[in-house]
């Protein structure tokens, strides 16, 4: 019997369903689409055994299958780890889903996420609007050019393929020191400065904390 097909499906429905019951998929998909990992998972044990009940005796595209045995190891040895600052910076920032529409429900300023203050800030852009509101937020830090660091998430719809940065101008603790890619929990207050004669909003911090890396770190 040609073992190598059924082995190699068998192994991948292994590294589907070790990756959906890890957490690795928080890293590379939106939860809403983890279960169809789930699913191929399952389907792929159950083909393997399909193929290993009525495979074929001649052996037959040996070279494909070998290449797949390989990598399935590589997948499950090697855990994705990627650079959201360095994603960000090769992606530009889209339209938040929503922002064009009139916000008909306002979460307290402390209760909102970084998110809801960029959609809040697009769809009414007046920052005289949110001076001095408390600010409690939670994100990576994002290098920009000839600017300080901005603390910034993705929103993702599907996958990491199709992520979004969004981010927002912080006025950092003096001497506060910043590493691209560093989670931070930053309390303080939303106030107001002049960028080329434009004025607009930005989160005045007072207190900045290293965080871990949030299990889910994508925002819808």
């Amino acid at each position: 019997m040609n073992w190598l097909p059924p082995f190699v499906l068998g192994l991948w429905g292994a590294v589907l369903l070790q990756a959906w019951g890890s957490g690795r998929l928080n890293l590379l998909l939106q939860a809403d689409f983890h279960w169809l990992v789930l699913v191929s998972g399952l389907l792929l044990l159950a083909l393997a055994g399909l193929a290993a009940r009525f495979a074929p005796k001649r052996r037959s595209g040996r070279t494909p299958a070998l290449v797949m045995l390989l990598a399935a190891p590589l997948v499950l040895l090697i855990p994705p780890r990627p650079s959201f600052s360095t994603l960000a910076a090769n992606r530009s920032s889209g339209a938040l889903e929503g922002e064009n529409e009139t916000l008909t429900f306002l979460s307290p300023p402390e209760q909102r996420s970084l998110t809801d203050w960029v959609r809040l800030l697009r769809s009414q852009p007046d920052p005289e609007l949110y001076r001095g509101d408390p600010v409690r937020i939670s994100g990576f830090v994002m290098p920009t050019p000839q600017a300080a660091p901005v603390l910034a998430r993705l929103t993702v719809r599907c996958c990491l393929a199709d992520a979004t940065p969004v981010g927002i101008p912080v006025i950092w603790p003096e001497g506060e020191s910043l590493k691209a890619d560093e989670w931070l929990a930053v309390s303080g207050e939303m106030g107001v400065e002049r960028v080329g004669g434009v004025l607009r909003s930005v989160v005045i911090a007072e207190r900045v904390q290293p965080i871990p890396k949030p299990k889910r770190p994508f925002e819808p």
